[in-house]
């Protein structure tokens, strides 16, 4: 029997419909704050990678799913989409402008990596990127649609893990001093912190080895380094974000994964399923768009993982909030045919409508409308056709009336 590729797998019924419910939220919430969707390829070219998450980091050295196509292009299917939506902007001269660019996305991403809960080789995100402005106003704005998306979905235990990386001006000096504090140590690190303290100090400070979490205890703090613009952005934004109400903590090892992150990182944290862990994550890249050869524009970010986010809510929910549709029965082929003008008339009207359409005993009709959780049941026989009605039975109560064929399309917009 076929079987899907590992890691790779198929959506339906209630996860899907958490995905849909999960997607049109956004849609609405981002939305209000002015942004717009972007759909960038799946395919993009290796370099586009490589110059932005930056070589040294994780995803271009062990997880990419990269490989020469028939052209003899080096392509890979994108491991995370920031880096695709700054080529796309710069590649349509799309910051051109003075005026500030607001871009939201929901797709697919590929990394090879281990699999666990809630993640997979394949997986689902939703980001949003603000190009053209450099204030912490607007990081303060777009943590404020995130955490209002998440809220609005029904999580409750939410805090933000924030820290600044300073600028590629600097961080020299942190990196000198974190080198410093390594070799005294380097022993107690994994192979990959040797390589990390080369090529990129701050790498460190993410290893997920519980040894070398360990061993950084009492490391420099990259705050105590940070040049003057860069201190004022971040007590600035910890400001706004009180005045805001959002919970935060500050977290000195909070680095993120890429190389592109200048000034805020974040993480945000749930607890919503009892231990606190970071459901997301981004920040602030203001030399990326420039690195990917475009002009000097600012910029931030984030994205969230829409497999374990509706995970979450599963858990913490159950059914995706919908509306079950009305299920229409006709009793007989004279039946059948009228059904399914009635079914077109409703369905023209916006009404959610499932036509049965296999014939046979309405028991068994019934007892599929059961199993499907639906509220109303609409029954069509020759005696309904005759009197020019229809009837319906509630199935939560069990009751039943009849209404006039004219008059149902109303009933039910107004149900």
């Amino acid at each position: 029997m076929a079987q899907s590729v590992k890691g790779m797998r198929d959506l339906f019924g209630a996860e899907l419909r958490w995905f849909q419910h999960i997607e049109e939220t956004a849609r609405r919430v981002f939305g209000r704050h002015g942004y717009g969707e972007i759909r960038t390829p799946i395919l993009e070219e290796l370099d586009v990678f490589k110059r932005s998450v930056g070589e040294s980091s994780d995803i271009v050295n062990k997880e990419m799913y990269q490989f020469t196509d028939k052209g003899g292009r080096e392509v890979v299917m994108r491991p995370e989409n920031t880096a695709g939506v700054v080529r796309a902007a710069i590649q349509h001269k799309l910051l051109s402008s003075n005026d500030p660019v607001l871009f939201y996305y929901i797709g697919q991403q590929f990394r090879y990596e281990r699999m666990q809960t809630g993640r997979y080789r394949q997986f689902w995100q939703i980001g949003a990127e603000s190009f053209g402005v450099a204030s912490p106003e607007s990081e303060a704005e777009s943590l404020l649609m995130l955490y209002s998306f998440l809220k609005e979905l029904g999580l409750k235990q939410l805090s933000f893990s924030i820290n600044s990386v300073g600028t590629p001006e600097s961080r020299p000096a942190f990196h000198a001093a974190i080198r410093a504090f390594f070799s005294e140590r380097q022993e107690q690190f994994c192979g990959d912190c040797h390589r990390r303290i080369e090529t990129n100090p701050l790498r460190v400070l993410d290893c997920k080895n519980e040894g070398c979490q360990a061993a950084l205890a009492g490391h420099p703090v990259i705050t105590d380094f940070l040049d003057e613009g860069s201190a004022k952005h971040h007590a600035r934004l910890k400001e706004l974000l009180t005045v805001l109400g959002i919970p935060f903590v500050e977290d000195p090892r909070l680095v993120r994964g890429l190389d592109y992150y200048t000034r805020t990182a974040f993480e945000l944290l749930s607890s919503d399923l009892g231990a606190q862990s970071a459901l997301l994550g981004g920040g602030r890249y203001d030399g990326l768009v420039k690195q990917l050869g475009g002009p000097e524009v600012p910029a931030f970010g984030w994205a969230i993982g829409l497999d374990r986010l509706a995970l979450i809510l599963q858990q913490v929910r159950g059914e995706a909030p919908a509306t079950p549709p009305v299920l229409l029965i006709p009793l007989g082929e004279r039946a059948a045919t009228a059904a399914l003008q009635l079914a077109r008339s409703l369905w023209d009207a916006g009404i959610a409508l499932q036509l049965e359409t296999r014939g046979g005993a309405l028991k068994k009709a019934m007892a599929s409308a059961n199993r499907m959780g639906i509220q109303t049941v609409l029954i069509l026989g020759d005696g309904e056709l005759d009197a020019g009605t229809v009837t319906v039975k509630h199935m939560a109560t069990g009751e039943q009336e009849s209404w006039p064929l004219t008059e149902v399309t109303a009933r039910l917009g107004t149900a």
